[in-house]
Formats: structure tokens, sequence, C-alpha cells
């Protein structure tokens, strides 16, 4: 599970450029809770092409249960853990449905869709504030591919 003190260094770095396109985005492998692979895979299906007018990207290494758009990249992982700092009385962000729990980083927010299982964590970059746009482009594919829990 990546640190989410500092979102620069785990979901920022190893951007490439290739030609005149931007090439693969470097994201950290994480560990997939069991059961979650089907969720996952309706989810990244029904992902969006454009966040917050950032074009989506391909991933290194190739990954099920991972996405990204953008450079700097929002970063989006399926079947992730509950974040250390999630209690059941936190304040939610709510957007188009769906319940975020906000974790500040170095270089921007990390946030995690607590309300539904499994967990979708988007880590979205200081650039896009306000980052109620970008959840709010995800919303209608997370609550068509994860049901509430």
């Amino acid at each position: 599970m990546p640190s989410r003190s500092h979102l620069t260094a785990v979901a920022l770095g190893g951007t490439l450029l290739v030609g005149c396109g931007l090439g693969a985005v470097d994201v950290k492998p994480h560990d997939v809770v069991p059961g979650s692979e089907r969720a996952c895979a309706e989810l990244l299906e029904a992902l969006p092409d454009v966040v917050s007018d950032a074009v989506r990207r391909d991933i290194e290494p190739a990954a099920e249960q991972v996405a990204a758009w953008g450079d700097p990249p929002v970063i989006l992982r399926c079947g992730v853990a509950s974040p250390p700092e999630y209690r059941r009385d936190a304040q939610l962000l709510d957007v188009e449905g769906v319940g975020w729990f906000p974790v500040d980083g170095e270089g921007g927010t990390f946030f995690t869709a607590v309300d539904r299982q499994p967990y979708v964590e988007v880590a979205v970059p200081d650039e896009y504030a306000p980052e109620a746009v970008v959840l709010a482009d995800l919303a209608a594919a997370v609550t068509s591919a994860i049901p509430p829990s």
C-alpha cells in the first residue's frame, strides 16, 4: 500500500514523454483486496476517457485495477484497503452520490470512496483543484460498478 503522505513520489513519478504525446504513467502496484477483482474490472470498463479535461493514459506496469488521466496524472486504484486515518464517524465529501474520504498528501489529496465495497482511491494532484470536478467525472462509473456498502 503506498504512503498517503507524499502524492508526487507515489503517483506522479515516472511520467515519460514519448514523441509529441504522453507516455505511460509509472504506478507502484498495490495489494488488491481479495474478492474485489470483478467489481474493479467493471469499474475500469465504465471509466470515462476524460476527467477534468485530462485524457486517459496507459499504466506501467499494466494493472487491471488502476487507471490514470492527464499530466500530472490523476491516479485511480480499485480494491484498496481502508485508509488508516478513516473512522466510521468521519465526515465524507459527497460528490454525485459517492462518499469520499479525503487525506491530504504532499502535492495533492487522496480521496477514497469508503461508502462502497470494494474501496476506490483517487490521487488528485493540486493542479486539478477544485478536486470535486475530477470526482464528479468519475461518479457515474463508480456508482454503476461498485455497490454501496
